[in-house]
């Protein structure tokens, strides 16, 4: 059976199809994998180490030349992603005030759009992005959290948390310095980065319920459009215009990291007015994460095939390199 290369025949392939996989096992038969042991810890809880190790990998593949450009494609997508949410959050309270409409507050709207599943963009980059796409990741990181929202909604004292930002970028800062000390382990590591994306993708996954769609009802899957929708029309013309990139790496970043779930209990730790609100946006945020982890890999998939991608430069770009 040729299933490894019938995988690799859908753009992002070795990241999709286990991140269904995991998604349709966690929602129908969640016993499999919640048995413990290292069957949980590498199918269920290993999420964050196999972004961990994929960065590391990416890290190693960037030379100091590219540290720039990384950095470049990474803070204008970042912006970008900010901005759709923040716009349209400020237009909401200014129409609609703080409780919005059709159950669409500002905080929704903050918590949703400005994050990004970045578990998704890496397996996506690692198949049709090349290494600065990837390297770009150490800025999208700051879009996981509460920082965004808080800082959108305008609460006094919160900045920049520079632990944060470290741990979220560590493993790649070391597989950056080892890669640039020895060619050969930057060589060693480079399969890494493939090697780690099934394991990713399904781990992934398996964090995903397809029933928290219906739970979140109308307005989950309002959100999940609108996330879709707005970061489309933010990021697209980012990447293309000012980055004048192709356009697939926006469209990678058009979803909504599950950890926001968690954003509107911390929101309303500082703002107590909009307590009343959590319980809603939390199952709503919920079911936008599903959505679109769903959608936005197949829209990206779309989107390669019109507007092309880069894979083979990654290839030129590393004998360059060496």
């Amino acid at each position: 059976m040729k299933i490894l290369k019938t995988v690799e025949k859908v753009p992002g392939g070795l990241m999709i199809i286990p991140l269904f996989l995991g998604a349709i096992i966690n929602t129908c038969f969640p016993q499999i994998i919640k048995i413990g042991g290292i069957t949980t810890a590498t199918f269920s809880t290993g999420a964050l180490a196999f972004i961990g190790c994929n960065l590391l990998c990416v890290g190693a593949q960037i030379n100091l030349k590219g540290v720039a450009e990384s950095l470049k494609r990474g803070g204008v997508l970042t912006i970008a992603k900010f901005l759709a949410g923040f716009i349209p959050a400020i237009i909401v309270v200014k129409i609609f005030g703080n409780d919005g409409i059709l159950g669409i507050t500002p905080m929704l709207l903050l918590a949703a759009v400005t994050s990004d599943n970045c578990g998704i963009y890496l397996g996506l980059m690692s198949e049709i992005g090349d290494k600065y796409d990837l390297g770009a990741q150490a800025l999208l990181g700051l879009t996981v959290g509460p920082l965004f929202t808080l800082l959108g909604l305008g609460v006094a004292g919160c900045g920049f948390n520079p632990i944060a930002i470290v741990a979220s970028v560590g493993t790649m800062v070391v597989g950056f310095i080892l890669g640039n000390l020895d060619e050969d382990i930057r060589n060693f590591l480079k399969s890494g980065i493939m090697f780690t994306l099934p394991f990713l993708g399904f781990s992934v996954g398996t964090g995903l319920n397809i029933v928290n769609i219906i739970r979140g009802g109308f307005t989950g899957i309002l959100l999940g459009v609108l996330v879709i929708v707005l970061s489309f029309i933010f990021l697209v013309p980012a990447d293309k215009f000012i980055l004048r990139r192709p356009g697939y790496a926006a469209v990678a970043n058009c979803s909504s990291a599950s950890s926001s779930v968690a954003v509107p209990a911390i929101v309303a730790q500082s703002i107590p007015s909009l307590s009343g609100q959590v319980a809603t946006a939390t199952t709503a945020i919920a079911a936008s994460a599903v959505i679109t982890a769903i959608v936005c890999p197949i829209l990206t998939s779309v989107v390669v095939k019109k507007w092309g991608w880069t894979k083979e430069s990654v290839e030129s770009s590393n004998i360059e390199d060496a």
